[in-house]
């Protein structure tokens, strides 16, 4: 019988890297989507089959913040996060071999805008506000699902770095145009990961049985705006680029249906528990990250 791995919301950025990962290692990878071709989010016979005797079973699903904050979309982005975890946890429930590890993401906005120092999970200051909400409730519906015999982890991801998808894009597209000078007032704190790195991640904490709860997934050395800006510029070869004040950034959130929120809050967090455990990271440098990034792209 080969090894399975169950990726719930597989397809996007990060679920396509895993699966690519886990196949090169030989693991059997089912994917959860609402995309055809996959197992489909309102069969639970279904599920509950592919999480059956699954090795590890890793929820990634949720509709992108990579919007407009309306009415609707806030809806959707809470109830993507919260109602595919109850979804998961049924399953895990009413397996006879539920898997041993269960990783859900969560999000290192939980944490409070942070200007002053960094956020630990012992002593890192819960946020206000909608993201902070979302985040919240989904770890909460998360760990009120107690399966006897799997162990839980919470993924506090940290801005995800990596060749095809995520935040990489439209940085570099700022750079590009001319615009890639410091946005806002620059001093907000970028905590970021390297996907390669987020991938370990999941790999070093699923064969440590007395590691569990949650974990900020984020590399140890997080930078401000300038410094994120500085570093994209250099590596892509542009000398100058004109800043981005918030009203700008306001206005062009509109056009482009997103929130100035995703670029303006501070997030400065440290993987405090991932160190302590003696994890150690591929990329620890923003510039070293950006270069692997900008000069391996297809």
């Amino acid at each position: 019988m080969s090894k399975k791995i169950v990726l719930a919301g597989g397809t996007g950025f990060i679920g396509q890297y895993f699966a690519s990962e886990f196949s090169k290692m030989g693991y059997k990878v089912i994917i959860i989507s609402r995309q055809p071709g996959h197992v489909q989010w309102l069969d639970s016979a279904s599920i509950i089959a592919a999480v059956d005797g699954a090795e590890m079973l890793i929820n990634l699903a949720g509709k992108s913040v990579d919007c407009r904050y309306n009415k609707e979309n806030k809806a959707e982005i809470l109830r993507s996060r919260t109602e595919t975890t109850r979804i998961l946890g049924k399953a895990v429930l009413q397996c006879s071999t539920p898997p041993p590890v269960w990783m859900n993401a969560s999000t290192a906005t939980i944490y409070r805008h942070a200007e002053d120092r960094g956020m630990t999970e012992e002593d890192g200051e819960i946020g206000t506000g909608f993201s902070v909400d979302v985040a919240t409730s989904w770890e909460q519906t998360f760990f009120s699902i107690k399966p006897p015999s799997t162990k839980q982890v919470a993924l506090r991801i940290a801005i995800v770095l990596g060749e095809d998808g995520g935040v990489m894009k439209p940085f570099k597209n700022l750079v590009r145009w001319g615009l890639g000078g410091e946005q806002g007032n620059g001093r907000q704190m970028f905590s970021w990961i390297h996907i390669k790195d987020l991938f370990n991640i999941v790999m070093f904490l699923k064969d440590k049985p007395q590691l569990s709860g949650a974990f900020n997934c984020a590399a140890p050395n997080p930078v401000n705006n300038i410094a994120l800006m500085t570093a994209l510029r250099e590596s892509m070869h542009v000398k100058f680029g004109l800043p981005s004040p918030k009203w700008l950034l306001n206005i062009g959130a509109k056009i482009i249906a997103t929130e100035p929120e995703l670029i303006l809050k501070s997030r400065w967090v440290l993987p405090k528990r991932l160190l302590d455990a003696g994890y150690r990271f591929d990329y620890t440098d923003i510039t070293q990250a950006i270069n692997n990034i900008v000069h391996t792209e297809k």
